[in-house]
């Protein structure tokens, strides 16, 4: 592989950090336009359900073509690409006219989305192996603080009484400016050698996505059904039932922002052990403790989840089962697969056996990555 630039420079850095940044705010920017684009289409919660679909299902299918594009022409092109994409699709959808425009525009726009998501993780993996030092949660905490600056950014204006569609003409400037910031910056990586297009997952690469899926599957959990379990459970009144989920996201940035310092000094396996037994300690303690101190559960869950990915996408870098590009794009689509199929078998399994056991299956699944560090973390993978 041939590389214009170095990886372990400021700018190659600073461009990873603002890919993160824009697929964070992208995808957040979206989400107070929900409730707009309900009424100007004039449709029910059903057919706004299935629209959603559209962002999952645009996403997964762009996740499984972005590892062999990125393997065979390196990261770079696709990063400029996807992020230019989501920037552009962000103001049609503030105006699509019908369902039907509205749901194409949602499967570029999750097109978009994944496919940055899949070659920003398999830059930042060759910038933090060029800097020898942790990287990757920082990378991810900036998603998630660019995820917390497009809501804000977007619930502004709208409050303001600024148009849906100049809102997002607004916030899609600053994701250009971003984009054209990094572009310069980001490594031009090529590969000189012919490989595979698609490798079948197998080996460590099996278990790190099946860990990836089990962490998202909490994640998702979190986002979707976190505040009827409070409410069921009498944590806090019905007014204040996303206080759960509140501080949840919050330790999970914070952990992540912190988290670079916390890998360098435990290791890659001992931040596994850690983090997966305090995620497990939070679900204990929500599900057990009384009220108020079970919502302490929610930060324990954040704190111990936070650097779990990022560790698991180092190992897909490190490991030579596979090329690390298709390896990312494994673990990436798989994680993507539990975020967006495991929410709603849990609401599955709740109908069956309640929503406190559906809870107590999460802190099982999540039991498997203190369990498995020992292999996920070897350092012969």
């Amino acid at each position: 592989m041939s590389i214009a630039l170095s990886a372990n420079r400021p700018a190659t850095r600073l461009a990873t950090q603002l890919s993160f940044l824009v697929a964070g705010f992208g995808i957040a920017c979206w989400a107070p336009l929900v409730p707009l684009a309900k009424q100007r289409l004039g449709i029910d919660d059903a057919a706004l359900g299935l629209l959603l679909l559209c962002i999952g299902a645009g996403s997964v299918t762009a996740m499984v073509a972005t590892g062999p594009l990125s393997n065979r022409y390196g990261s770079k092109p696709v990063i400029m690409g996807s992020g230019i994409l989501l920037a552009l699709v962000l103001p049609a959808l503030s105006v699509a006219a019908t369902p039907l425009s509205l749901g194409a525009l949602l499967l570029i726009f999750g097109g978009a989305l994944g496919s940055l998501d899949v070659a920003m993780n398999i830059h930042a993996i060759e910038v933090e192996r060029a800097a020898d030092r942790p990287l990757m949660s920082g990378f991810h905490g900036l998603f998630s603080v660019g995820g917390v600056a497009g809501s804000g950014a977007m619930t502004l204006c709208l409050s303001a009484g600024i148009a849906a569609l100049p809102a997002t003409l607004l916030c899609s400037g600053l994701m250009l400016a971003a984009m054209l910031i990094a572009g310069p910056r980001l490594l031009d990586s090529i590969r000189t050698e012919e490989g595979p297009a698609f490798v079948m997952p197998h080996g460590i690469v099996l278990l790190l996505a099946v860990l990836a899926m089990t962490t998202f599957l909490a994640e998702g959990a979190m986002l979707d059904w976190s505040a009827l379990l409070v409410t069921q459970q009498g944590l806090a009144a019905p007014a204040q039932a996303g206080l759960g989920y509140i501080m949840f996201a919050s330790a999970m940035t914070l952990g992540r922002l912190l988290g670079d310092a916390v890998v360098a000094r435990l290791g890659d396996k001992r931040t596994l052990l850690g983090g997966g037994g305090l995620a497990v300690a939070g679900f204990v303690a929500l599900l057990t403790a009384p009220a108020p101190l079970a919502l302490a559960g929610f930060l324990l869950i954040g704190l111990g989840a936070s650097n779990i990915v990022p560790v698991l996408f180092r190992r897909a870098g490190t490991q030579t089962r596979m090329p690390p590009a298709l390896a990312v794009g494994t673990i990436t689509t798989l994680g993507y697969a539990g975020i967006l199929a495991g929410p709603a078998g849990i609401g599955f399994i709740a109908k069956a056996v309640g929503l406190v056991m559906a809870f107590w299956l999460l802190a099982g699944l999540m039991m498997l990555v203190p369990i498995t560090a020992r292999w996920a973390a070897a350092e012969e993978t």
